[in-house]
């Protein structure tokens, strides 16, 4: 009985669709298993249809049509999530793949961009730069796409300067539940423009991203300092290197909102700091670069180093051009990640818990990984000037965020990751830890996630927003607000 009824629901939405004329592809169609596959190959999923529209008629059908047939929706952006949530999450949903919406045009009289819902990050930062010479903060990874990106976060070395890829959005033209297309912003609709702003995969499809743009710097610094496998020699190196760099970064005297860094770690050995400077190599070398360095141990390498605008956005993506193909795009992992988000009212990571950390992976580890932790807070920071009254995003008060990434499916690697997040947090009993949006972990139940990504309060804000804007739960993912 129940797959007869999956059948007659299937039936009802092929004959919608159809009639409709959306163009589609289902699995038996040719390009299905290419558009089917995931960023994470760890994480496959068969969607019942995949939508491609290159209309937003295409995207309100495609909504309306699985409404009929009481299918569950997510758009796909650039692919790029984590959990596979741009497949559904589970077998068996729509997917609406925005690649046809690829529209970039920044309007000469305000500099505010207007970008279809499927542009993907490098696209969308050359397109900007070619009309007008402009730039947004956005993530260095040229094939993300912008759609879960800007609405989760969307971290960057520019982030502290200009705020993060989310602070950039002034409107949003949105598909909702039934299907109807609507404007967004601060004064329109703006309970829905706050919701989307954070939890967007909740509530609805944008079409159209409107962004302020910020004039691209003619120059920009970046550095890294390289120490290959010195720190991990001893537990003492380590840990106060970190502490150390820790400390820096909570100096007004030397941190401004101009500097932004990570700390790069893997299972190599490699301790790098890397990062990016609005200001000369002259003013870097002599006030900043002295004070990373005081009192810990030399680098084995050092670069210091001036672009142009796009010649940055290359090296930093490491490739010889930023644009990505509109269609066809083919890159992919099989892996696991997890994330920490450090408060900075709490001062950052104790000794005591970097500690436990060189000595959990010092151990050696079963599977190819990699820790990232970049600078969020500190003085200056435009990441923190904003709080959840501005956007239903709660990460405000972080001084660090961890990324925390190993290449694997099976148990052992899997556990390993997870063991990184538990050490640090066991170390550290007295500290809310939360986690980061966009680097979002599968293995969360759906209140685990709300309560670390979203913090409880204002879980409570955006659930009670859900039954007004979509009262069946039609956009779901197995993290998604439910009404």
């Amino acid at each position: 009985m129940a797959s007869a009824s999956l059948a007659a629901r299937a039936r009802q939405i092929a004959d919608c669709l159809g009639d409709k004329n959306v163009p589609v592809q289902w699995e038996y169609s040719p390009d299905y298993a290419e558009l089917a596959e995931p960023f994470n190959l760890r994480l496959p999923y068969k969607p019942k249809v995949i939508v491609l529209p290159t209309t937003e008629k295409h995207v309100q059908d495609g909504v309306k049509c699985a409404n009929e047939g009481g299918f569950k929706v997510q758009a796909r952006s650039g692919g790029h999530s984590y959990a596979s949530f741009s497949s559904g999450g589970k077998d068996g949903s729509v997917v609406i793949n925005l690649q046809g919406l690829h529209n970039i045009s920044v309007d000469a009289s305000t500099n505010v961009a207007k970008v279809g819902g499927g542009v993907r990050l490098g696209n969308l930062a050359q397109g900007v730069f070619d009309q007008g010479k402009r730039a947004v903060s956005h993530g260095t990874c040229p094939g993300v796409g912008i759609g879960g990106h800007f609405t989760h976060g969307g971290y960057g070395h520019t982030s502290r300067n200009w705020g993060i890829a989310l602070d950039h959005i002034v409107a949003v033209d949105v598909v909702l539940a039934d299907g109807s297309l609507v404007k967004a912003d601060f004064e329109e609709n703006s309970d829905l423009f706050w919701a989307l702003r954070g939890a967007a995969d909740s509530f609805g499809i944008i079409t159209n991203f409107y962004l302020r743009t910020q004039a691209a710097p003619e120059q920009i610094l970046y550095f890294s300092f390289q120490w290959g496998n010195k720190l991990f020699g001893k537990q003492e190196d380590f840990t106060n290197t970190f502490l150390h760099l820790q400390e820096v970064s909570l100096n007004k005297s030397v941190i401004d909102n101009r500097i932004s860094y990570g700390i790069y770690l893997d299972g190599v050995a490699t301790y790098n700091l890397g990062g990016t400077f609005f200001g000369t190599a002259e003013e870097f070398n002599k006030t900043i670069a002295p004070e990373i360095l005081r009192t810990i141990p030399s680098p084995n390498n050092t670069i210091i180093q001036e672009y142009d605008w796009i010649s940055y956005l290359k090296f930093m993506s490491d490739v010889n051009r930023i644009e990505e193909p509109l269609e066809g795009y083919d890159e992919h992992d099989t892996f696991f990640a997890k994330s920490i988000t450090v408060p900075e009212k709490d001062g950052g990571l104790k000794k005591e818990t970097l500690n436990a950390f060189y000595d959990y992976i010092h151990a050696g580890a079963p599977v190819d990984y990699f820790v990232i932790i970049n600078l969020y807070g500190g003085p200056g920071s435009a990441i923190n000037t904003k709080d959840t009254t501005w956007a239903a995003y709660n990460d405000r008060d972080s001084l660090w965020v961890f990324q925390n990434y190993g290449r694997t499916k099976e148990e052992k690697g899997i556990n390993f990751v997870d063991g990184i997040n538990e050490v640090i947090i066991k170390a550290q009993p007295e500290t809310h830890f939360g986690a980061y949006l966009n680097y979002v972990d599968p293995s969360y139940t759906r209140e685990t996630a709300h309560e670390l990504y979203y913090g409880n309060e204002l879980s409570a804000k955006i659930q009670a927003l859900k039954p007004k804007y979509d009262p069946l739960s039609t956009f779901w993912n197995p993290q998604s607000f439910e009404a």
